[in-house]
């Protein structure tokens, strides 16, 4: 395994061991812990392989990604995923380059990436921005990627986010609220209801109760059900670090609302969370969701991600709590096998306005959700 997790390293100095990669995401502005090796721990479960890629930029400067393999079935060609990468010291269009090589000679018949369809990426790098060019002036990222041979490709990750800045105080994230929130948290308050963090490891069935109210949200808002295990594994990946929290709103033993946060380098993410009807009627939910913010911070977070506007509802809901809207470049491929690159994309199209069509004809209506992709494996 360590052997396969430094392959694919591209100069001297890159942080190419398990330790030194995961300080290095961790020090990223925009660390995620979906880049972690906990992270890819954690996928090894569900058949993904994992490989780090680094490259150095001609002038100096990293970026490289854990990149997770898979086959998809029925084609022969492994999918590989660099799920919230590359990351980089900084953008340049140089280090694209060099990223962009990297992933090329990984895909060589010897290679870490030997016969790999496509390469997908999502980085978290917002719309709009420019990088450095090569001879001076500046060219908007998604025009420097489609230079370098990317394509746009169905989103994996969400795309659309609201993100908070811990380094204000509680006065004035309360206020963030809008009034009308801060009302329905009171009023949660004055119901009796309370928040506490959750140690599944002391109590076993604290993830039955999270699949229960999961399952519940899934079918009012057709957001994708995650088995039981994939939720309890998740925390408990980064448990040891003391990076995942799982907190219940609760009325007289009655689970209300349920929240699972991972952290990773100050950055707080909540890449899970549902209501009951009950939690509904007695705004649990907003009670729930201000203790998250709220202790947060006291615990040192530096920024909190409501991770995905994926439903007109949710939308609404999150937008209430405040923070900054932000709306990345979205995912793209790089196709790395001239003939399994074009047929994964063509079957990927085709499952998935099959799979609209579907849900259509059923009168549902569904956002993308982090890894609701209907081809792409979950990653």
């Amino acid at each position: 395994m360590a052997a396969e997790r430094r392959a694919g390293r591209g100069g001297a100095g890159l942080p190419d061991t398990p330790a030194a990669w995961d300080a290095y995401v961790r020090a990223q502005p925009a660390a995620t812990y979906l880049q972690t090796s906990a992270w890819a721990q954690h996928k090894l479960a569900t058949g993904w392989r994992p490989q780090l890629v680094l490259a150095a930029g001609p002038e100096g400067g990293t970026i490289g990604a854990q990149v997770l393999l898979r086959r998809v079935p029925p084609l022969p060609w492994p999918f590989a995923y660099a799920p919230r990468g590359p990351l980089a010291d900084r953008w340049s269009v140089p280090l694209l380059e060099a990223w962009s090589r990297r992933l090329r000679d990984a895909a060589a018949s010897d290679r870490p990436l030997a016969r790999a369809s496509v390469l997908r990426m999502d980085p978290e790098v917002e719309e709009e921005f420019e990088i450095d060019e090569v001879h001076g002036g500046s060219v908007g990222f998604e025009g420097a990627l489609a230079r370098l041979g990317w394509l746009r490709a169905p989103d994996v990750q969400p795309r659309t986010t609201r993100i908070i800045d811990l380094a204000a105080d509680e006065a004035a994230l309360w206020h963030d609220l809008r009034k009308k929130w801060r009302q329905y948290v009171n009023k949660a308050r004055s119901s009796d209801v309370v928040v506490r963090d959750v140690d599944a490891a002391a109590e076993p069935g604290a993830f039955a109760t999270f699949h229960r109210v999961m399952r519940e949200t899934s079918g009012r808002t057709g957001i994708p059900l995650r088995t039981e295990a994939v939720y309890r594994e998740l925390w408990a990946a980064f448990q040891p670090s003391g990076e995942s929290r799982l907190l219940f709103a609760e009325r007289d033993g009655d689970v209300l609302a349920v929240l699972l946060l991972v952290s990773c380098g100050g950055r707080v993410v909540e890449p899970y969370g549902g209501m009951t009807a009950a939690g509904g009627e007695t705004r649990a939910n907003y009670l729930l969701k201000w203790e998250a913010i709220r202790t947060s911070r006291e615990r040192g977070g530096r920024s909190y991600d409501l991770w995905g506007l994926v439903h007109p509802g949710i939308s609404h809901f999150k937008e209430g709590f405040g923070g900054r809207p932000v709306r990345y470049v979205g995912s793209w491929d790089l196709p790395l096998s001239p003939v399994g690159g074009r047929v994964f994309r063509a079957a990927e199209w085709g499952r998935r306005t099959a799979r609209r069509a579907v849900r259509v004809s059923r009168g549902r209506s569904i956002g993308a959700a982090a890894g609701a992709d209907p081809v792409t494996p979950d990653a």
